[in-house]
């Protein structure tokens, strides 16, 4: 009986990023899968959820990746900064990348590609028993390779201190893309919020730099406004809305065009005389 091959899913980024293209994602804070299942419906790249900031249990995560799988979407979690296991748990539950927060420094860099990166790359705990793996059904030293190349890192550079070795981070071997987050980065400047602060400019620009440099991708927030300014800056992953700020914007709207409707029951209503 002839036995099919099993590989791990293709990533729909890295296909892109490969090609020249642009990739568009979209943040999520709201822990329901309909929400992911909505999004990719709308046409995103990626769909990026979290485990820093938000409080999304494993179960909560599982639910997520399994909607975007379901309509081909990739989805990135943004890890907490624990253990090696909650770097490597949301791959092998078969997320298409990882987002690891304010990577500080080469030796912080290192130590995430030693575990997230299987050999050659790094040192990453194996075990292909789980969902990335096919559940033990990808042959051992295929599903590592395929790991190393259809799985990605996002490091998060999002703090003044990396940019002292942010040519040397780019440069290491393992690391798909570094991603500058303005906001953390305007904290650590002592201008927090100031977005227009010309050392966030310097920054935003000399990251885009240093990923065409060192032949890898580069990603960030950013809006519709700047969308091509960001690209032409050469950035490829490009972060636009978050599903809080979509449900505030509607739920606003909508009470906003009831101004100068009758909000109250006309006289005589409930056997009033």
């Amino acid at each position: 009986m002839h036995e099919t091959m099993i590989r791990m899913r293709p990533s729909r980024v890295l296909h892109k990023l490969r090609a020249g293209e642009v990739v568009m994602s979209t943040k999520l804070n709201l822990a329901d899968s309909r929400v992911v299942e909505i999004a990719a419906m709308s046409g995103f790249d990626c769909i990026w959820t979290d485990m820093e900031h938000v409080a999304n249990d494993w179960s909560v995560i599982e639910r997520q990746i399994l909607a975007a799988k379901a309509y081909g979407v990739d989805i990135i979690v943004r890890v907490a900064r624990g253990s090696y296991s909650d770097l490597v748990r949301p791959l092998e539950l078969d997320a298409t990348g990882i987002m690891v927060p304010h990577v500080m420094s080469l030796s912080d860099a290192r130590l995430v590609i030693q575990q997230t990166k299987f050999h050659p790359l790094g040192r990453r705990p194996v075990d292909g028993g789980n969902a990335d793996g096919a559940y033990c059904n990808i042959e051992f030293t295929d599903y590592l390779q395929q790991a190393n190349t259809e799985r990605f890192n996002i490091l998060q550079i999002e703090d003044p201190e990396a940019m002292d070795e942010l040519e040397e981070i780019a440069s290491m071997p393992g690391v798909d893309m570094i991603f500058f987050g303005p906001g953390d980065f305007s904290q650590g400047i002592g201008a927090p919020g100031q977005m227009d602060h010309p050392k966030i400019a310097e920054a935003r620009k000399r990251i885009a730099a240093a990923a065409a440099d060192k032949g890898i991708f580069a990603g960030t927030v950013g809006t519709v406004g700047n969308w091509d300014e960001l690209v032409a800056m050469g950035y490829s992953f490009i972060n636009i809305g978050a599903d809080v700020i979509g449900l505030s914007h509607y739920y606003r709207q909508l009470r906003e065009s009831m101004s100068g409707k009758q909000l109250s029951m006309p006289s005589g209503m409930y056997g009033e005389k």
